[in-house]
């Protein structure tokens, strides 16, 4: 039995960084579920499929920080038009 891990293995930034990732897109669904119209609510979570399926090849790191930057932007846009949309 080999003691070597398979050749996929993260290392550890690509590991955090996949975590970051993951959770950037768990908090846009989540705010994406708070959208009201049925309509828009489905349009926005179509397209966050579709960027994050695009990007899913991306390898440099520098290029996915930068992502992850503009994602939580966007998200915190989204969560700030939610808030005052129900005030």
């Amino acid at each position: 039995m080999s003691s070597r891990l398979p050749p996929a293995a993260f290392s550890l930034r690509q590991f955090l960084l996949r975590q970051q990732v993951l959770s950037l897109y768990r908090r846009i669904l989540r705010g994406v579920r708070q959208i009201p119209d049925p309509a828009d609510r489905r349009y926005m979570k179509d397209w966050a499929r579709g960027e994050f399926r695009r990007n899913q090849t991306a390898t440099d790191e520098v290029t996915i920080r930068m992502m992850i930057t503009q994602g939580q932007q966007q998200v915190q846009e989204l969560e700030r038009a939610l808030k005052l949309a129900k005030s």
